[in-house]
């Protein structure tokens, strides 16, 4: 009897790690790929180790680095960074079948990239919201469970969709499969605007949330990402008690706060303290995801006349302090909230 094929994960970082560690733990065979070549060999010599609140384990994993890769492969999950999706694509696309695809494991609207070099047919969508974070060579915190939700661009029901939820079940029994997959990227993307506008200041997510002279930016972050999608005829979908259409044009403001109030709870019953992104500012001084996952919702708004001064602002504000030229701070946010504030007044 032949051994399956191994689904390959490209990027064994916080998402594609935790996947992998929680595939091959469920007995499927996994092959990871990174370009960290302490971490790749910490995985499939001594192992790789989730840590956190929900479970404890060490897992040997194959993997390898792009350089040592060979052979094709049917199932290629991509869980790089938004930034190298484009480079990584590029790299993988000699190790795809003729008949596989590659599903994005990824934050923002990565497909779209996908897509665009793969093709439509090729290409799989996936929104994930579980809390995770690489803490170095094979060891990643998983922090708190969250909504996993899979499915193919055009919305069909396809066997390898139904596959692919089979897989997902076993690392989130909870994990679902969608028609509209767009509508959870969409809505994962209010959100995440908001995460990046926490990481301006050195404070927990849960406490910019629970502030309420801070309000005003995630407001208006919400609002114009839902302008945004509303203009693409997107019907955004939430998770938990997050729903982003109550950011859609013209719904009140009431629901609008509860929402910030759910977030502000939601947040302080993780032990993923702060996000990625202050990660990659804070303690590994690296450029964030800014760009491919906020600056391009912007452009979208451009190119369908919805105005977005509170994402530029934000996107400016995050390269400012990549460039060392701000600190994570309050004045740092302040600079957001002001302008939120006036534009709030003059409307």
């Amino acid at each position: 009897m032949s051994t399956p094929e191994p689904i390959l994960i490209w990027g064994a970082g916080a998402i594609g790690g935790t996947l992998g560690a929680y595939w091959a733990r469920a007995g499927i065979p996994v092959l990871l790929v990174d370009i960290v070549p302490e971490h790749v060999e910490a995985c499939r010599m001594t192992g790789l180790a989730i840590t956190g609140p929900i479970e404890e384990f060490r897992q040997i994993v194959p993997a390898v680095t792009p350089a040592e890769l060979t052979g094709t492969y049917k199932r290629i999950v991509l869980a790089v960074k938004a930034g190298a999706t484009e480079a990584a694509v590029a790299a993988l696309k000699p190790h795809l079948a003729a008949d596989g695809f590659v599903l994005s494991a990824q934050n923002g609207l990565n497909e779209l990239t996908i897509a665009g070099q793969l093709g439509e047919a090729r290409t799989m969508g996936c929104f994930v919201n579980f809390g995770a974070d690489w803490h170095g060579p094979g060891e990643i915190l998983y922090g708190n469970r969250g909504a996993v939700v899979v499915g193919e661009l055009d919305g069909a029901m396809t066997p390898r969709l139904r596959e692919m939820h089979a897989l997902l079940k076993l690392f989130d029994q909870d994990s679902v499969v969608t028609d509209n997959i767009w509508g959870s990227l969409w809505g994962k993307l209010a959100y995440g605007a908001m995460l990046f506008g926490t990481a301006l200041t050195d404070d927990t997510m849960s406490a910019n949330f629970a502030d309420p002279t801070r309000l005003p930016v995630w407001l208006a972050l919400g609002r114009e990402v839902g302008a945004v999608a509303a203009a693409r005829g997107v019907r955004s979908l939430g998770f938990g008690g997050f729903d982003p259409m109550v950011f859609a044009p013209g719904r009140p403001e009431g629901p609008q706060i509860e929402t910030i109030a759910w977030l502000a709870d939601y947040t302080s019953k993780t032990a993923k303290t702060h996000s990625g992104i202050w990660r990659d500012l804070a303690v590994r001084k690296r450029k964030t995801e800014v760009d491919p996952q906020i600056g391009i919702i912007a452009t979208l708004g451009r190119e369908a006349g919805v105005a977005t001064p509170a994402l530029i602002t934000l996107v400016s504000l995050i390269h400012e302090i990549e460039d060392g030229n701000r600190p994570l701070s309050f004045a740092t946010l302040k600079v957001l909230l002001d302008q939120c504030k006036s534009a709030s007044t003059t409307a």
